[in-house]
């Protein structure tokens, strides 16, 4: 029993000799990483390259994480603070690296010749889902925190990305074009059952729940031009918020 954000180093459980009536002491070798709390990160082209940053809430004492000559982008916290998911072309591709919140210890979790894009840690941290052409096309896949058994999910000849987990877990949204153009699909976290939530003519893309998880927000151009959407995660009472001559996109909601 630890927290979330700390590991044994040793064997773990122990075996103790305990003589009858006495008592008997053993040692465990806890590391436990850095948890950032009130930061931003970003991705900034400032130093001539892309790099991914941590900055304070009030936009002060901003921080170099990655520091290479590669393109980096697309930071996703996980839900304890402690690592920082992002996408690197230092391989060559677009992979998943994850670093510590300092950025020590970075790590290419995807390893693979194909393009993978587009980071989303699961509520718990167990789970990274993705974006991955590998399959030829681009497919929802989901793997382990530690790069481990990566799955197709999707698995279908259109083009699917942006997932968004669902607060508790149990499922994704995604953009998918397999309708014939783009559209928010919901499925279960495992893949299964798939649901066009949007099914629309127009593109509809970006999907992001409330942390409560009875809405999903997004982005359309179904007025002609590029807005802020909400809706039901059943797809119903969609409401127009921005409503503004100018584009508009990347809904977050605040915690």
């Amino acid at each position: 029993g630890v927290a979330s954000n700390c590991t044994v180093g040793s064997s773990n459980p122990q075996t103790v000799t305990v003589a009858a009536g006495g008592t008997a002491s053993t040692a465990f070798t806890v590391s436990c990483a850095l948890a950032l709390r009130n930061k931003i990160a970003f991705a900034t082209k400032r130093d001539g390259n892309s790099e991914i940053y941590v900055m304070n809430a009030d936009g002060s004492k901003p921080v170099n994480l990655t520091n290479d000559p590669a393109f980096d982008v697309r930071p996703a916290w996980s839900p304890d603070g402690t690592k920082i998911a992002f996408v690197s072309f230092r391989d060559g591709a677009g992979e998943i690296y994850v670093m510590n919140a300092d950025g020590s210890n970075q790590v290419n979790l995807t390893n693979d010749p194909a393009e993978d894009w587009g980071p989303a840690v699961s509520p718990d941290g167990t789970k990274i889902a993705f974006r991955s052409e590998r399959d030829g096309n681009e497919e929802i896949y989901v793997m382990n925190a530690d790069g481990s058994n990566p799955v197709n999910l999707t698995n279908d000849p259109a083009d699917d990305g942006r997932p968004a987990w669902s607060p508790d877990g149990t499922k994704i949204a995604f953009l998918t074009t397999r309708d014939g153009n783009e559209d928010i699909f919901v499925m279960n976290a495992d893949g299964s059952n798939p649901v066009n939530l949007t099914n629309d003519p127009a593109a509809d893309l970006d999907p992001d729940w409330s942390p409560d998880g009875t809405k999903i927000a997004f982005v359309s151009d179904r007025d002609g031009n590029i807005e802020i959407y909400v809706m039901n995660v059943d797809g119903s009472n969609l409401v127009n918020l921005t409503n503004d001559p100018a584009h508009d996109t990347g809904p977050a909601w605040s915690p």
